[in-house]
């Protein structure tokens, strides 16, 4: 996911904003533009194949979850789960960051840092992969129960799934990411629950972070229009309290500032003729806990 500032969590959706500009992918640079990247029939092929091997490390994930597995154990697994495949994981020295994964824990909203730490039982974990193969990104994530979980625990896991799966369906050509945020807040909000501003989807391809931000919250009809090509993430951070966010001192580990539980799922997406195409489906029908 991407961090985005306070007044650009409030600002990105109004419809005032200057337009944004689209650009077939085959006439990009291989940087970031600040153009919308259209993709065709073989970019598609690429991201699913990249998004394959996202998904099959998360339905393998599911099986070492347990109660005692420290998180640096699962984040040894999801390296070497990509390199027997030949994929690279993307946040491997990302920006400094030295771990091939992120594990998220109860309070934790995002960007958790793998290590000694023992999973318990009763614990929540958000496991985050992005996988690099030939050149294409697949970054999805998912929430593993931790033994034997609180009910309210199972209601967030539960509501965040939902609300992720709300926004994609709000995907086709003509709608706008606003409508995107807004299906997501318009369900998650009445379920006492909040929607994290503070960090975003994005755009992503050949690229791990590209145009658009996908915010996940909004208004229907305001922010950018969706055309078939584009590739990006739909990834909504849910906490049970409100919707507040601090950084720890390492620069990365993002928590829920009343220590209220946070959830997210993520899948990578392109927009069709249609509607969307997800990258990351579980081939096992492990999309959301509990995982048979």
């Amino acid at each position: 996911m991407r961090r985005v500032s306070r007044s650009a969590a409030l600002t990105g959706l109004r419809s005032s904003l200057p337009p944004m500009h689209y650009v077939d992918a085959t006439a990009a640079p291989l940087r970031k533009t600040g153009q919308i990247k259209l993709h065709g029939p073989e970019a598609f092929a690429a991201m699913r194949a990249a998004g394959r091997v996202a998904a099959d490390c998360l339905d393998a994930v599911a099986d070492i979850v347990r109660p005692g597995l420290p998180t640096a154990e699962i984040d040894r697994f999801v390296h070497d789960f990509g390199a027997a495949r030949g994929a690279l994981p993307a946040t491997l020295m990302y920006r400094g960051y030295r771990y091939s994964t992120c594990a998220s824990i109860n309070h934790v909203v995002c960007h958790g840092i793998p290590g000694e730490r023992a999973l318990k039982d009763g614990d929540i974990v958000n496991i985050d992969v992005t996988f690099i193969l030939d050149g294409w990104h697949g970054d999805s994530s998912r929430m593993y129960p931790v033994g034997a979980i609180s009910r309210k625990a199972e209601r967030l896991i539960d509501v965040t799934y939902e609300a992720m799966m709300r926004g994609i369906e709000a995907i086709r050509p003509g709608t706008t990411t606003g409508d995107i945020g807004a299906a997501i807040q318009g369900f998650v909000e009445p379920q006492g629950m909040s929607v994290v501003r503070d960090f975003c989807g994005h755009g992503l391809g050949r690229l791990f972070h590209d145009e658009p931000n996908i915010i996940h919250a909004g208004r229907a009809g305001d922010g950018i229009v969706l055309k078939p090509g584009m590739f990006f993430t739909v990834e909504p951070m849910i906490n049970l309290g409100k919707p507040h966010v601090k950084i720890l001192g390492d620069g990365w580990t993002a928590v829920t500032r009343d220590r209220s539980l946070s959830a997210q799922f993520e899948h990578s997406v392109g927009v069709t003729e249609t509607g969307a195409e997800i990258f990351t489906l579980s081939a096992m029908a492990r999309e959301r806990p509990p995982y048979r």
